[in-house]
């Protein structure tokens, strides 16, 4: 360097920064660790290092030497002279824990973004429901019941009211809008309480969020396959399980669907998925079902009630326990209050004035008739419809709620305390439109045995009209007389058979319409006989009663069994002037988005069976029986009344079936196993639930006539023109025998 430069000559030790002592010192050699780690994953895992070649010592400075203080030795206390030896087991294993940390977060994270790739559009979500709903509506179109799994629509965090909204996150998950899917302090939480109850620490209390439950209402994205669950409730055990793999794949799908969808995104899928009772899947279709509300219109008491049912949906649901259900509502509504959701003024008045069932939730889904009307359809529009099916039926909820009423009074007033006899009650138009139905005396109950469609029991007297109608198709006249006397018939293959009157009385010579009126018993079976029981038999069959009927001439005396639907459809087609009736609860039946119907009525009106003149005069005779016979207990103040009692042998079945101008009503009482009545025959309680029902049914209504039509007077009688009067006009091939037959019988 050129003399006089005015720079001073650099020095070897301002090349470095100064140490932390002040001091320059040489940094150490790039690579001088190179290669020094190794072992691979093991390496990774717990720190283990080849040692490296060390470096060159610089030779000390003096002056740096000379100055340079010993570093003094920290003095170990008694806890870390014990420790000492264990220290680097306690590195071990931190280097460990943190190291597979890393892994299982990496590998959760894998997990998770698998998961969420795989996650539809949110809108895809909102309806998982197996089957499809079916709506039952009244005649006025007025919803009545449901069947199948009922989806109201969607409904969102936005669109559904703020008090339902917030009764499910207070009792489901309070903390779900600052967690991440899972939470810890809930699953601690749970365990803790698992233990203390002395459980498994993963048995009863789950600690599930509720996008956690979500997760598992969407069986973790897995759909139903027939091949391969061997039942949708397969399927839903499955999805159910609760093992511990399966709750930390929950977790993994939660935390997916936490990064795919907003938390309002997640908690709409779970109300619009979750199973509420009743069949009712979503708060909309829960809001119509117990409510008949839209789910934006519940109030607090109400939202806290369906909010309640998520923890157990069947046994708490209103429509099988109103107490129960409201008992819970109140501690939603505690919550609730405790979480800031509502004030406690607002609280103390929703728990005061607790929710309501509609009137349609009240009749606990349909009741008999809406049973009735399942059995009636096609399975794949049914029970089994995976579509939405709407079904207008004939059902009037007017008339409905009468006969319900009917049936209550005369059992809590009328029949002694711990009985055990049932009863049942059809009322139906002259067309055969089944208009109210009850099939046991506990008349608000659903899926359980309806004696008024499925019991198959002797008719006794009630079947009588049967009889009576083929002597008139016959040419008989009302007032045509039988000998009512001591009977006997030889019975081959059985002996002798003497039918004998229930008053165990003869009245001697009496007119068709007397026999009819009192119930006799003799006189019916000689009619029954000389007009043929086949032809009986026909005229009985193509009125309805199509079970297998009595071979012998008890026949004449309802030896034959039948339900009671078929019972009032047959005397439904007296009232309608003789045509055939097949009884029926379905107008028309239709899907959801269409507007034209798939069917039409399941019934109806059909062909002739006697001729209009004859079913008028049986009319006629009929009302006889309610004006002045067996069953007056049966009549309706200030209307005409036709029908028939009936008690069949040894009283285990009573009957009285009877019309008005407008509806035709059937009663039947007895005993599920066969025990006799006490005191019971068709002209007492069952004639009086009859008239009870009636009574009511007819309220507001204008009289009317039947349409009944007295039979001309005989003329003094001639053997040929009795001959050509009583002449067959159907069956001609009975001919000469039929008039031997009435010769023996009227003793001419």
């Amino acid at each position: 360097m050129a003399q006089g430069s005015g720079r001073k000559p650099l020095v070897a030790d301002k090349r470095y920064p100064k140490s932390r002592s002040g001091k320059g010192a040489k940094p150490a050699r790039r690579g001088a660790r190179k290669g020094s780690s190794g072992g691979g994953i093991f390496g990774f895992l717990f720190g283990r290092r080849k040692p490296a070649a060390a470096p060159k010592k610089a030779a000390p400075r003096k002056k740096a030497a000379a100055t340079r203080k010993p570093t003094p030795k920290r003095k170990r206390g008694l806890i870390g002279t014990l420790l000492a030896p264990f220290r680097w087991l306690l590195r071990l294993v931190w280097g460990f824990t943190w190291r597979v940390g890393l892994i299982c977060t990496g590998i959760v994270a894998l997990a998770v973004g698998y998961q969420y790739m795989k996650l539809p559009e949110v809108t895809q979500l909102l309806d998982g429901r197996a089957r499809g709903s079916v709506t039952l509506l009244d005649a006025k179109g007025e919803v009545f019941a449901w069947r199948g799994d009922q989806f109201g629509g969607v409904v969102t965090t936005q669109t559904v009211s703020k008090h339902l909204k917030n009764a499910v996150v207070a009792t489901e998950d309070k903390r779900f809008y600052r967690h991440f899917g899972v939470s810890p302090r809930g699953i601690a939480s749970a365990v803790r309480i698992n233990l203390s109850e002395g459980r498994g620490p993963l048995s009863g209390h789950g600690g599930s969020t509720i996008t956690q439950q979500t997760a598992k209402l969407l069986c973790l994205g897995e759909v139903y396959d027939p091949e391969v669950w061997e039942s949708e409730r397969a399927y839903e055990a499955d999805c159910r399980q609760g093992s511990l793999w399966r709750k930390a794949t929950e977790a993994v799908y939660a935390m997916a669907m936490e990064a795919k969808y907003t938390k309002d995104e997640i908690l709409s899928i779970y109300m619009n998925r979750a199973y509420m009772g009743g069949g009712a899947y979503g708060a909309e279709a829960a809001a119509q079902r117990y409510f008949g509300k839209s789910a934006n219109q519940l109030n607090a008491a109400e939202g806290a009630m369906i909010a309640g049912l998520l923890t157990a949906p069947s046994s708490l649901a209103p429509t099988n326990n109103l107490k129960r259900s409201q008992d819970r509502a109140a501690t939603v509504l505690r919550l609730m209050n405790e979480q800031g959701y509502l004030t406690a003024k607002e609280t103390q008045y929703a728990q005061s004035h607790p929710a309501e069932l509609s009137e349609a939730a009240e009749a606990r889904a349909g009741g008999y008739f809406a049973d009735w009307v399942m059995d009636t359809i096609p399975s794949y529009f049914g029970d089994q419809t995976t579509e939405d099916v709407v079904i207008r039926t004939t059902l009037d909820q007017r008339l409905q709620k009468a006969v319900e009423g009917a049936v209550d009074h005369v059992f809590e007033n009328k029949v002694r305390e711990g009985s055990k006899a049932q009863a049942a009650i059809v009322v139906m138009s002259a067309d055969g439109a089944v208009r109210a139905m009850v099939g046991g005396r506990k008349t608000r109950v659903s899926g359980v045995f309806n004696r008024a469609t499925q019991a198959k029991r002797q008719t006794g007297s009630a079947f009588k009209p049967f009889v009576y109608a083929t002597a008139l198709e016959l040419g008989y006249s009302p007032l045509d007389r039988v000998l009512d006397a001591p009977y006997c018939m030889d019975i081959p293959g059985s002996g002798e058979w003497c039918p004998q009157n229930y008053t165990r009385k003869y009245y001697g010579e009496i007119t068709l319409t007397q026999a009819l009126r009192d119930s006799l018993n003799i006189p019916a079976v000689k009619i029954s006989e000389a007009v043929g029981r086949d032809l009986v038999r026909r005229v009985a069959g193509d009125f309805g009663i199509d079970n297998e009927m009595a071979e012998g001439p008890a026949l004449a005396l309802g030896a034959s069994e039948s339900t009671l639907l078929d019972m009032t459809g047959a005397y439904a087609g007296i009232l309608n002037g003789g045509s055939s009736v097949t009884p029926y609860g379905v107008t028309s039946l239709s899907l959801v988005e269409d507007s034209e119907p798939l069917m039409g009525s399941s019934g109806g009106m059909g062909e002739r069976v006697i001729r209009t003149k004859a079913a008028q005069q049986l009319v006629w005779m009929m009302e006889k029986v309610i004006a002045e016979g067996t069953g007056r207990r049966a009549q309706i103040p200030g209307w005409q009344a036709a029908g028939k009692s009936g008690t069949t042998q040894a009283a285990r079945d009573a009957w009285f079936i009877g019309f008005t101008a407008d509806y035709v009503a059937g009663v039947w009482m007895g005993y599920d196993d066969n025990t006799p009545l006490t005191g019971v025959t068709g002209g007492g309680l069952p004639a009086e639930i009859w008239q009870e029902a009636m009574v009511r049914v007819h309220e507001g209504l204008e009289p009317k006539p039947l349409p009944m039509q007295a039979p001309d007077p005989l003329p003094t009688p001639q053997p040929s023109d009795r001959d050509q009067r009583r002449g067959p006009r159907i069956g001609q091939e009975l001919g000469r025998a039929v008039d031997g037959i009435l010769r023996d019988i009227f003793g001419n």
